[in-house]
């Protein structure tokens, strides 16, 4: 472990009505789950990709821990713990870095066209002098962030699930003297607005991304459904 850059994703067991219901009722619960698990496959490829980590997931719940070594046999596993995320991403952040990783990334996994070019910057910037790298997304939020030494505030002091999230992680930031690295900004997919934003990407792009979440949502029941949404919107 001693020296080795970490590639962490959150995630959790998708579940009906549990995860992305915000996708509802444009897609049934039981599509929104599937749909997040395609989303998770995808990330899984995305990190595949990048050279010279060591690629884990923290995952809840507890009980879920063969569905996600069945998921990514390749993968390590990591429980998360604490009370809310801020808490959670912190204390994943930390726990790596205390076992001796030189640099520590953590991810979302609802970004599934998300460049791998943009997680291997990641470890370049803190390579290259950055106390801290964070990816931005445009709904104030991040995609990413990632640290080579502890800086509990920028987690637990942070408004998680905000619009202000990217914004107070680089005032307290700023207040803690840490230089910071910003990576290109992307998008995650919460809700239907997200949903056919990615939708008009995927038509526009290869069949080699996202190729999961692809053949997920080119399925007759889903076009059928989101247009239906689209021309109620």
């Amino acid at each position: 472990m001693t020296h080795t850059n970490i590639l962490i994703v959150v995630a959790k067991r998708p579940s009906p009505g549990q995860t992305k219901t915000r996708l509802t009722p444009a897609l049934a619960p039981e599509q929104a789950a599937a749909l997040f698990e395609c989303f998770l496959l995808d990330t899984l490829a995305l990190m595949r990709q990048v050279p010279g980590v060591q690629r884990e997931i923290a995952y809840l719940p507890e009980q879920e821990q063969a569905y996600f070594a069945g998921l990514a046999p390749d993968f390590g596993l990591h429980l998360q713990q604490g009370p809310d995320l801020g808490t959670r991403l912190d204390e994943a952040l930390q726990y790596y870095l205390a076992i001796g990783a030189r640099s520590v990334v953590i991810m979302d996994s609802d970004s599934p066209t998300l460049p791998s070019a943009c997680l291997a910057q990641a470890f370049t910037a803190l390579e290259s002098g950055a106390d801290v790298t964070l990816g931005p997304c445009d709904d104030g939020g991040y995609y990413l962030i990632g640290l080579k030494r502890p800086a509990p505030r920028l987690l637990r002091e942070v408004h998680m699930s905000t619009p202000g999230v990217t914004q107070e992680t680089l005032a307290l930031a700023a207040a803690e003297g840490l230089k910071v690295n910003l990576l290109p900004t992307w998008y995650d997919i919460d809700e239907i607005t997200s949903l056919q934003r990615l939708l008009r990407e995927l038509e526009e792009s290869g069949p080699e991304i996202a190729s999961h979440t692809r053949a997920f949502l080119s399925t007759p029941e889903l076009q059928s459904r989101l247009h239906t949404g689209q021309r109620r919107d």
